[in-house]
């Protein structure tokens, strides 16, 4: 039985847990992350960065390294609505003048090296199987397997579940859901070369809303959100529902090519878990997640990852500014998932990227408050 003792416990090395980690691991604590898969590696996301993950990206020192691997610069958005399209150049918010949709097998990567290079210990092929508590109750480690089948207990002050939307961590620390909506939708991608992108795209239709989110190698994720009722046309027939919701869409697919298998679910959650406890917290969709619709799940990530590092002492706090951080794009994305009438829906868009500036500026004025980088 292999003992270790640490700082703090990460389940989880991607988006959120390798975040963490490096942001921990830089204020000088023992970090060590668990992850049972293989880092890097892809996983199923869409993979756009709203600004202010962008901006989270340029603070820690990343930003130029994701795109040095080839990830566009992304500066104008295209919004169509029928016949109707409105393009915009993006304009320097919160000095960040680009958006990104890097593969999540870079990201991660990036992320995880920065981790280790920071001092965390990262060990891959290793899957948490429960919880350690003192006599108090509070959590004081985990109990975990190797690839080998070894048994490990590894101890720490404190665990940080960042295993993603079925955290098994939320289930192990008795995290309560405070908050859960409808999961009635579904998203769907696929990705296409040969073509030339104008950068990030977002089609509405009725009962549909599709985009484009330009990547590496020229390639850029196609993906439709809707009810769950598209879910078997979205696997057996792709580009007939884009020719659905976005007949612009479909015709510019059907000049490239598509690279990949379709990828996707159907019925993922909408909820709001608490975010901390007696020695334990919960970062990224372990703790919040919101349907994909809204394209927010990466820049939750980070700013978990952030506020955590920040009040790591404070578990109360870090729960508070959680907390106030989602509310707002949790309720817009709740009515976006409903995919109502077309123009509700395009009102609803600006809604959201108002709050989505409001979110990069609020971002940007932590690092006054002494972020850590």
């Amino acid at each position: 039985m292999n003992e270790r003792e640490n700082d703090v416990i990460v389940v989880g090395a991607r988006c959120a847990g390798a975040a963490t980690a490096m942001l921990l691991a830089r204020r000088g604590l023992k970090v060590t992350v668990v992850e049972r898969g293989r880092i890097p590696s892809d996983t199923l996301s869409t993979h756009g960065i709203a600004r202010g993950g962008v901006v989270q990206l340029a603070r820690w020192g990343l930003l130029d390294e994701v795109l040095a691997s080839g990830a566009p610069a992304i500066r104008q958005v295209v919004l169509r609505t029928g016949d109707d399209e409105i393009v915009r150049p993006l304009k320097e918010y919160a000095g960040i003048d680009c958006l990104i949709a890097p593969r999540r097998y870079v990201l991660d990567g990036i992320l995880a090296r920065a981790a280790a290079e920071a001092g965390a210990t990262i060990l891959t092929g290793v899957t948490a199987t429960g919880v350690m508590r003192a006599d108090d109750g509070r959590i004081c480690g985990i109990r975990a397997r190797s690839a080998d089948g070894a048994t490990l207990k590894m101890k720490a002050r404190l665990v940080v579940g960042a295993d993603g939307v079925r955290s098994k961590m939320a289930g192990y620390f008795g995290a309560r859901t405070v908050q859960e909506g409808a999961r009635d939708a579904a998203t769907f991608y696929v990705y296409v070369a040969g073509l030339p992108w104008r950068g990030f795209e977002y089609h509405v239709g009725r009962n549909g809303f599709a985009g484009v989110f330009p990547t590496h190698g020229g390639e850029a994720c196609v993906w439709i959100c809707g009810p769950e009722s598209i879910t078997a046309a979205a696997t057996t027939d792709f580009t007939g529902l884009m020719a659905k919701v976005s007949p612009s869409l479909a015709a510019r697919m059907a000049q490239g090519h598509i690279t990949s298998r379709v990828r996707g679910a159907a019925r993922l959650p909408n909820h709001l878990r608490q975010a901390a406890g007696p020695g334990w917290a919960l970062v990224g969709d372990a703790g919040y997640h919101r349907d994909p619709v809204s394209g927010h799940g990466i820049t939750d990530a980070f700013r978990d990852a952030e506020l955590l590092a920040r009040h790591i002492d404070d578990p109360a706090e870090y729960q508070r500014r959680r907390d106030a951080a989602v509310g707002e794009i949790f309720a817009i994305t709740q009515q976006m998932a409903r995919f109502p009438e077309p123009a509700r829906f395009v009102a609803l868009q600006r809604q959201l990227s108002r709050a989505l500036d409001t979110e990069a500026t609020d971002l940007a004025l932590t690092e006054k408050e002494g972020a850590l980088a």
